[in-house]
């Protein structure tokens, strides 16, 4: 077995040599699984990440747009393994990868060993190319992300509310939201919500419902990886909320303030992007490998053990892997990232055991997403099928959402959180920090109120139903 050594940091951590040591880089839910689940093997792990804190992904959402606080979704890793005598935790960033020899290189310039080598480094967001869009259209992958989107949204209303004391008018309310995915579904109508719900008695000078929402999409239909009943549901639903929802809707560029789409103009006063991902930038280092593959988004392709080609001491999970499973690729959400972490336990230990590897199969237990306020779609696989929306959904999104957060904390301020919001119609994190400035604000307020008036280009040839007033 392998001990670790430190070239540039003699403190950096020793395993116990007679005993295997298992660094796990990532502290997503694939690492944090695998971690918890070796933490009862006779081994010595290392989990290694550049953040001190697990995030619960799927309630970012709700960070974002004011409902929770960071955090009631974050968990210190620390403290998640803090009974595991085997699992110390370093903070700090891969950026090198020897597979030869068995180890990695930190940006702190440590150099640690390894037996068994765990990527679960997940995604991050894709801009198709135009890296330049990140600046002006943020997405949602992380706890800084959610906080910046939160300061953009509620800093709009608070910007046209001064705006309207001082001059009389204000630019457009526009929140135009690229992806029609479950976080993009998600962030339109919880955008709506704080909006024509929990804001709508907090200003004097403007009117927050009169505010709009558009959400597109390139494809053909929202939620297209869902069955095409819960996608038509779940955009009737986005359109009672008073979302404007623009399907086949192509965006060609983006602007401080503004989004190009079919050929049209859009003024938005914030742009959030939830239209594609591609894998971290660990997946390019270890391409450099004879035989490692990567797919198109930078995924690892991995064999049915989890492990690239010819490599059995090294696991790719969740989002960094590409693994077919029935001739489809699996999805890269919380729940085969849970299970891959889980995995790589057993198959570890029947490597100490001497006995064959068991292959992964991914156990599909359906696929939710929210709406807005008491509203959902569910896609139910287990212990049941079936097709579920409406306040059902929404209250089986909840119990299931509660139920896998990470801490019993966590779980008593999300549900208390939830019920304060639920009863009161107010939101308590609403907190604006950082920089007090939108991108494109001031430029609107140039060109002055004839840029207020209505008739702002739609995006595409048929139009929402139920558009809000201007």
């Amino acid at each position: 077995m392998r001990e670790s050594t430190a070239l540039a940091h003699p403190s950096a951590p020793t395993p116990t040599p007679a005993r295997p040591h298992v660094v796990i880089v990532g502290a997503g839910f694939a690492g944090i699984h695998a971690a918890k689940a070796l933490g009862r093997m006779d081994v010595d792990v290392t989990v290694v990440d550049r953040r001190n804190h697990h995030t619960f992904q799927p309630l970012l959402y709700q960070v974002a747009l004011a409902v929770l606080s960071p955090a009631d979704i974050a968990q210190p890793i620390r403290s998640i393994v803090r009974k595991q005598a085997n699992t110390q935790v370093l903070m700090d960033e891969v950026t090198a990868l020897d597979v030869e020899a068995h180890a990695i290189t930190l940006a702190s310039g440590a150099r640690i060993d390894f037996d068994y080598l765990v990527l679960a480094t997940g995604a991050t967001h894709s801009y198709f190319g135009h890296p330049e869009w990140a600046a002006l259209a943020p997405g949602l992958k992380s706890l800084e992300d959610a906080v910046e989107i939160r300061r953009r949204v509620l800093l709009a209303f608070e910007l046209a509310e001064r705006q309207m004391l001082e001059h009389g008018w204000h630019p457009p309310l526009n929140f135009v939201v690229i992806g029609g995915g479950p976080t993009g579904v998600e962030l339109a109508g919880a955008i709506t919500d704080i909006a024509q719900l929990y804001m709508k008695h907090d200003f004097r000078h403007i009117d927050p419902r009169k505010s709009r929402v558009l959400l597109l999409d390139g494809a053909p239909r929202m939620l297209a990886a869902y069955p095409e009943d819960l996608s038509t549901k779940a955009e009737a639903a986005l359109k009672r909320l008073g979302v404007e929802v623009h399907t086949h809707c192509q965006v060609t560029n983006l602007g401080p303030g503004w989004v190009e789409a079919n050929g049209e103009r859009i003024e938005a006063v914030v742009t959030l992007w939830a239209a594609g991902v591609q894998a971290s930038p660990l997946g390019k280092m270890l391409a450099a490998v004879p035989g490692v593959e990567l797919d198109k988004r930078g995924g690892v392709i991995v064999d049915p053990t989890l492990n690239p080609p010819g490599l059995p001491k090294v696991f790719i999970l969740g989002d960094l892997a590409h693994f077919e499973q029935d001739g489809k690729q699996i999805p890269g959400v919380a729940q085969p990232a849970m299970q891959m972490g889980d995995h790589v336990a057993k198959m570890i230990a029947a490597d100490l055991k001497g006995r064959q590897r068991p292959a992964f199969r991914y156990f599909d237990k359906g696929d939710m997403a929210t709406i807005g306020r008491m509203d959902a779609v569910a896609d139910v696989k287990w212990p049941f099928k079936a097709h579920m929306s409406g306040f059902p959904a929404w209250f089986t999104w909840l119990t299931v959402h509660i139920f896998f957060l990470i801490g019993f904390r966590n779980r008593i301020a999300v549900f208390a959180a939830w019920i304060w919001t639920y009863f009161t119609f107010t939101r308590g994190a609403r907190l604006i920090t950082g920089d007090q400035r939108l991108a494109g604000w001031q430029e609107q307020i140039n060109a002055g109120p004839a840029s207020a008036a209505p008739g702002i280009a739609e995006p595409t040839r048929a139009k929402s139903p139920s558009q809000a007033a201007d």
